[in-house]
């Protein structure tokens, strides 16, 4: 099964974040198969930076985002456009 995760990057107490799609089997910071974005939550403001076409071509496929990675894409407005093209 394929998730849309973050993978952390950046060092102690300033992380970066990769939207990532992964299998679920693979661990956090390991193998993935397509970049999707970026997510940078110590900006002054979240600066978050996701390509819209790659996050519903992967939602349309099936693909299950975390909890987080939800949240992200309901403030940009993709989880709306996800449920229209269903």
């Amino acid at each position: 099964m394929v998730k849309i995760r973050l993978q952390r990057f950046g060092s102690k107490k300033r992380p970066f974040y990769r939207v990532v799609a992964a299998d679920s089997r693979s661990p956090r910071d390991g193998r993935f198969i397509e970049i999707i974005g970026t997510y940078q939550p110590i900006a002054k403001e979240d600066q978050i930076l996701i390509d819209e076409e790659k996050a519903l071509k992967w939602l349309e496929q099936g693909a299950q985002p975390t909890d987080t990675v939800k949240s992200l894409f309901k403030k940009l407005g993709i989880n709306a456009k996800a449920a229209e093209n269903k």
